[in-house]
This record gives structure tokens, sequence and C-alpha cells, in this order.
């Protein structure tokens, strides 16, 4: 079998699509000089909102994470600069917070409510110096000075793009307002149609007006992104944000679902942006989402996401998140293995993969009392993997746990393979000699458009009963 390549640098002057491969919904980016930085939905896990850092749009590197706990379900951020200080904009359970920074690493402030009740922020300053907020479907709401609370009424701007009403798509759903100002115009660059739902239903769109609170008209290039038919790699594209270059180059961020691999969530993509005489913009007619592409000028810094860990650190890395929780009373490290303790619920620690198919390995050692599992996991209801308890090893299907295999020990190597969404599962007592565990499952239908929460299929090591259970030496690796 052919191993995924899913680093976009091609490493010829070309990239292709993905630049960030695995669930990175949502992206939003601002440029800094020579340096990108960009930051994504997080959903209900923490540490959350990871911010990435680029010198070429395409190689992203982790740099920190602005939230440090769970503080609820965290969708569509808007990250933007403002005379020195770095602001993230961003709906946690449908109220807009503020977090701010004086450096994209942090260290990040305490989120702050505005108190706005709505979804997906879009920051932008006029001529004035006024800020202004804009929301999904088509609101403004005027910010304070330090853009810490709101001023006056929310007001409605902007209807979006009539489109055909023949287009297969979820709804019309007039979302993520992303804004820029550029030669006399405020473009305002939104999502419609559903970001999920039929292949072709996402979609970008641009409007322009002299004024920020309009009115907008309409570009005659809409839409400027969209998937077109179910025959495409990428499906319901959208969700884009703009962004220029040092020597003045366009390009858009935005993300899509790859066709049979729903379970991997929304991926980040980049296309080049051209501006027509008249001031508009679109992506040139030779560009096809889904071909190499030349690259944007810049550095590459080194790109992605650690995928293995031995636990040696004393803090959480980067590629690790809780399921609705961070409680750091939860987890410790020995030195060579990561603690947890059971928490109350299904709260497993997880890993994003980034691959079609790939194979994890990791060594549980449980004490009495506990149980350690290996899982793929969507959600507290829809999981599945293997555990081992001190009657033995069992196989889990979507939650229920199968009756136990007797095992000598309290201390096992599990692994799990995912082929073309077949996953088996293999237990060992030395890593050496492996055993198929009899149950196997198939997680093609492990998303959003079957179970709802717009959420991916992560990797989990979770714990459940009383007692502590001890991870040792995770290993992922492509297949």
């Amino acid at each position: 079998m052919t191993k995924d390549i899913r680093k976009g640098d091609l490493g010829n002057g070309t990239y292709r699509n993905p630049v960030l491969a695995g669930d990175y919904a949502d992206p939003s980016v601002l440029r800094l000089g020579n340096d990108y930085y960009m930051t994504h939905s997080s959903f209900t896990f923490a540490p959350g909102l990871l911010i990435w850092h680029s010198r070429d749009l395409v190689n992203w590197r982790p740099v920190g994470k602005a939230l440090d706990r769970y503080i609820g379900d965290v969708w569509a951020p808007d990250f933007i600069v403002y005379e020195g200080t770095f602001y993230i904009y961003v709906p946690v359970d449908g109220k807009i917070v503020a977090l701010t920074a004086p450096a994209p690493e942090g260290p990040w402030g305490e989120p702050v409510q505005l108190g706005l009740e709505a979804i997906d922020p879009g920051h932008v300053v006029d001529q004035e110096g006024n800020r202004y907020l804009y929301t999904g479907g088509g609101y403004m709401t005027r910010l304070s000075k330090d853009g810490l609370s709101i001023e006056g009424e929310t007001v409605h701007v902007y209807d979006g793009w009539e489109f055909p009403d023949e287009w297969v798509v979820e709804g019309k759903f007039l979302e993520s307002p992303k804004l820029f100002y550029r030669n006399g115009y405020y473009y305002l660059t939104s999502a419609q149609g559903g970001t999920s739902g039929p292949p072709t239903s996402h979609m970008v769109i641009s409007a322009r007006s002299k004024n920020p609170w309009g009115p907008f008209e309409n570009s005659p290039y809409n839409p400027i992104i969209r998937t077109e038919s179910r025959d495409e790699r990428w499906y319901s594209k959208g969700h884009g944000t703009l962004v220029d270059t040092p020597n003045g180059e366009w390009w858009i961020l935005y993300h899509a679902y790859e066709k049979n691999n729903y379970p991997l969530g929304r991926q980040t993509l980049l296309e080049p942006i051209e501006w027509t005489a008249d001031g508009w913009f679109r992506v040139p007619e030779d560009i096809s989402t889904d071909q190499p592409i030349a690259k944007p000028d810049g550095a590459a810094v080194k790109h992605g996401l650690p995928h293995s860990d031995s636990f040696t650190s004393d803090r959480l890395g980067l590629q690790w998140s809780f399921f609705r929780q961070h409680d750091k009373e939860r987890y410790a490290f020995t030195g060579d293995a990561i603690v947890l303790h059971a928490s109350e619920g299904v709260s497993p620690l997880v890993f994003m993969p980034e691959d079609h198919n790939y194979e994890v390995t990791v060594e549980v050692v449980i004490e009495a009392g506990s149980q350690g599992r290996l899982l793929l996991f969507y959600n507290q209801m829809f999981y599945s993997g293997m555990g081992i308890s001190e009657e033995g090893i069992y196989g889990i299907l979507r939650g229920w746990p199968a009756p136990c295999i007797p095992f000598n020990g309290k201390s096992v190597h599990m692994r799990l393979r995912n082929l073309e969404h077949e996953v088996i599962y293999f237990y060992s007592h030395d890593g050496s000699t492996w055993q198929k565990l009899p149950h196997s499952f198939e997680a093609s239908g492990f998303h959003h458009n079957a179970l709802g929460g717009f959420l991916a299929l992560r990797i989990g090591l979770d714990t459940c009963g009383d007692g502590k259970v001890l991870f040792k030496n995770f290993q992922y690796r492509s297949l």
C-alpha cells in the first residue's frame, strides 16, 4: 500500500492541498511582516485554540494554545492584531468572547464576555479608527476602543448573495464574515450554503462597500470558491479568509471535507487570489484545488505537530487535548509515562490523526480498580476501541463493552490499525508477539453528517473505574 503524503509542500516549489490535514475547521489567518499566524475552531476540546505559525502559508508549525482550560463549545474564531495587541474573537456556546495577548504565542489573558450572542465574528476597523464586529446572518455591532465590549445596538447590514434555487445546498446559512479594507472598499468575505450536508453545499462569496455599514454590492465573480460536483475530491469548500503577502500577492485559506474521508473532519486548503481591473478578486481560472500549485514566497518552517509521544516531558504536548475537560489534577508525568486518573463520564485525552490509513501503538498499565482504553473517539456517545481491566481484555463497539478475554497481568501493549475505515485492534504482552482482538468495526460514518456536532474521529487514551492508568510510548505512523 502506498503511504499517504499529507504534507502540502511537495519540495519542488509547489504544494498540493491540504496544507493542514486533519480536523482544522474555520481557519482565521493574519500576517505580521513576513510571518503568518492562524487558528481554528477547537469545539469541545481543551486546551484549545491552537496557534500556528508560517512564513510561506504552506508549512505550519504549532506555537501555543490560547485557551488553557475547557470553557464550552468553541467555534469559528477571528484572529486579528490591532495597535500591537493580538485578539481572538470567538463564540463559546453561542456567546462572543475576546482573548488578548502581546504576541501570538501568548501569554493569552482570560476570556472576556462581550455581551453579544452570535456566531462567526469578523473584526474590522474603519478609516476613522472605529472598530466593528460582524457576525453570522449579516449583522454588525460597534466595539469599544479597546475591543472588549460592545457599544450600541446590533444592526443588519448584509443579506448575502442570491444563488440559484436549483443548487443542491444545506440552506442559505449566511456565515463566516471576514473583512479587510483595500483601495477605498471594505471587502466582506462570507460563507453560504451550509458547512456540511451535500458535497455542493458550502461556498465562499464576496461583497464590498464604501462604508463598513453598507450597502454592500455582491461580486460578479461569486461564488469565489465552491464544490460544483460530487465527482470532485474536496467537498463543501467554504469559510474563507484572505491574506496578503509582503510582496503584494493575495491568498485564501478555507476548509473542506475530503471525499470518502469525512472522519478526518474539515481540512485546511489554500488557493491563490487575483484582482481584476475593476477591483474584484477571484481564484485564477487555471487553478485546480487538487493539482499542484506554485507556492507563495517565504521560508519553510518545520511543518506539523509531533505524531508520537514518549511522554518524557513534564507538560502536555500541543498535539493533545481533552474532551470537555482540562483538569490539571487529573494527569501527571513520571518521566516515561502520562498518568491519567479516571473522570466522570467519557473524557479521553485525544490526538487528531492526519492520514487516511494509520497505525497506533501504546503501552497501558492499570492499577487496582482501574481500566485503560485505546479508542477511536467521536464524542461521548460514539466511540469504539479496546480496553483492559483486572478481568482481562475487551473490545468496545459504539460505546458498548464486549465480554472480557482473560489476560494475565496489568500491563498490555495495544495496537489500533485503521485501513480504509476498517479498524482492527491487537494486544500483546511484550510488544513483539501480537494477538488480534476478535472485535473490529467500520468507521466511515463517524462524522458530522451522520452524528452531528461538527467533530472528527480522534485517537483517544481513556480511563474509567477507580485508580490510575499509565500510558507509555505512544507511537503513530502512516500506512
